[in-house]
């Protein structure tokens, strides 16, 4: 299809049945060239547009196409994108434009580049740490005085959650995803509008009785909170019901209970936020800000004049960069704007961080032995990236300046294979000795744990300590069984292979619960096993030669 071309029956969608398609990517929407899709998930698609007269770049959410076929689901997106269109607060996510084109109803907001306070929390618990609780209330004070504008102009989001809640290079917290938010006005909602929400941070009249008002925004801000300084949410179970009605009847886990670190003050806070009866809790955003803020100060807890950086980022390769805010041509240095879509489903990166070590090093392997096959560099990028638990970079990646010397050490890796045996077979034909390779075979192990470690080293990655340590410790086995032609001492030596293999598997288990330290020892330890295999596989090949 033609880039500029629009949308139109002739998709194949005719009468009231017509169904947006598989993906929008390169047609137009208004005015809106549509791009690369950001994310997926429960009643919407988001993609990164491009408006060509304003050169700015937006997310674009579009209604999934079975969605958009209920008549009564588009007449209310139509309410709400216009309540939400006029919102302008520094604290929520400003909407653009909204348009039903062709029976497909989306809307445009700007595009917000950084992470959430869902990603934020990710990084606490990856460091098996909490967040501080002057952090958690300078991002709550934020999100209060975006929802205190917002109620104050007839309007609830009714689905906050740690997923839209943005964290930007400005030091503030930002509102996303109003998309689903109702006009206030006493209306009471049905139960299928109830459960647009999210089930562990919804208050208990909105999932049992399918009425909302601004205090079930607070409940479900006082949800964020609790999780903020205890990192878990306090209902969860097996099935949505079962959550339903731990909102309904079960008392709160008390805060201080889980993390006894807690401010007492700030423990009440939540308490009121989380009262079962609306009627008991914080009646406005500023009434629950003021309590924050009087909490803070009983506590002795300063508040930080603006959010940290996030520490997704805060790394030797990027000390200082955060979550930018960026618009027009600067759009197109984008690394990764899928947080965008975070309200709808994890990124695709976000799922390839969350596979198990052994997905990542199976999807490595896999990868690498096409590289070895005989496939180009870009073979060797995939392996690497897989290892990383990444998408694999692209041509376009390259061109834009990415570091190569990943992929530099791996090929001289590969290149020292043939060499060796190159020079194996050179010195058996000079010589006559060719007992060197029947002494000398585990030299061949040894090479392969040199690539092993060097990729491991190459690209950060501790699980392939695994591999790396298993091939390693097996060839210095080998080696003295073979040189030494005493075979039988195997029979003292074999305890070792599970110590080997349990060791390696326990130590990488233990080290990646330490994200940032887990890199750094990946790479100092994959280059001690380079020089120890090395070391060894240069004497056991010396010694067969001699012999």
């Amino acid at each position: 299809m033609d880039a500029d071309a629009s949308l139109s029956p002739a998709d194949g969608r005719t009468g009231k049945n017509k169904m947006a398609p598989a993906s929008l990517e390169g047609q137009t929407l208004g005015k809106y060239r549509v791009l690369e899709q950001l994310g997926r998930g429960g009643m919407a698609q988001v993609y990164r547009g491009y408006h060509p007269q304003l050169d700015r770049y937006v997310a674009i959410k579009v209604l999934r196409p079975d969605v958009a076929e209920d008549e009564e689901f588009i007449a209310r997106f139509g309410r709400e994108a216009r309540a939400v269109a006029a919102l302008r607060h520094p604290n929520i996510v400003q909407v653009f434009d909204f348009d039903v084109q062709d029976d497909v109803p989306f809307m445009v907001m700007e595009l917000l580049e950084g992470d959430t306070l869902k990603t934020r929390l990710a990084d606490y618990r990856a460091r098996g740490e909490h967040m501080p609780p002057g952090e958690a209330v300078r991002i709550l004070l934020d999100v209060l005085d975006g929802l205190a504008y917002a109620h104050s102009e007839g309007m609830i989001h009714r689905d906050l959650k740690p997923a839209n809640i943005l964290l930007t290079r400005r030091g503030q917290a930002v509102i996303a995803d109003f998309g689903i938010a109702q006009i206030v006005g006493g209306t009471r909602y049905t139960m299928s509008g109830a459960l647009l929400g999210t089930l562990n941070y919804m208050a208990p009249e909105q999932g049992m009785e399918g009425r909302s008002d601004a205090r079930s925004d607070i409940y479900s801000l006082g949800i964020v909170f609790y999780e903020m300084l205890t990192q878990r949410t306090p209902f969860d179970a097996d099935t949505p019901l079962a959550i339903l009605m731990k909102h309904l009847n079960d008392p709160l886990p008390l805060p201080r209970q889980v993390n006894p670190a807690i401010p007492e003050p700030f423990e009440r806070v939540m308490l009121k936020a989380l009262a079962k009866r609306p009627d008991e809790r914080y009646q406005s955003a500023l009434e629950m800000a003021q309590a924050l803020r009087e909490a803070a100060v009983t506590a002795g807890v300063e508040l930080p004049a603006r959010i940290s950086l996030p520490l997704t980022f805060a790394t030797a390769e990027a000390p200082s960069e955060s979550v930018a805010v960026l618009s027009g041509t600067a759009r197109e240095h984008i690394t990764d704007a899928g947080f965008a879509a975070d309200d709808t489903q994890e990124t695709a990166s976000q799922r390839a961080a969350g596979e198990s070590g052994k997905e990542q090093l199976v999807s490595a392997l896999g990868a690498l032995g096409q590289a070895v096959a005989g496939k180009t560099a870009s073979a060797l990028n995939e392996a690497a990236a897989a290892i990383q638990g990444q998408s694999p970079p692209s041509a376009a990646g390259e061109a834009e300046g990415k570091p190569r010397h990943r992929v530099l050490p791996i090929v001289a890796a590969i290149l020292l294979i043939p060499i060796v045996n190159l020079a194996m077979v050179w010195w058996g034909s000079i010589t006559g000795n060719w007992d060197i390779f029947g002494r000398g075979w585990p030299v061949e192990v040894f090479l392969v744990g040199i690539l092993l470690a060097t990729i491991m080293a190459a690209t950060s990655s501790i699980w392939l300590l695994i591999p790396a340590g298993i091939v390693v410790g097996n060839g210095l086995i080998l080696a003295y069984c073979s040189i030494t032609g005493l075979w039988g001492h195997w029979l003292c030596l074999w305890p070792l292979e599970p110590l080997l293999i349990g060791g390696t598997i326990w130590a990488s288990i233990v080290l990646a619960r330490t994200p940032e330290r887990a890199r750094r020892l990946a790479r100092v330890l994959g280059q001690g096993l380079v020089v120890f295999a090395v070391f060894w596989g240069a004497i056991t090949g010396l010694i067969a030669a001699v012999l």
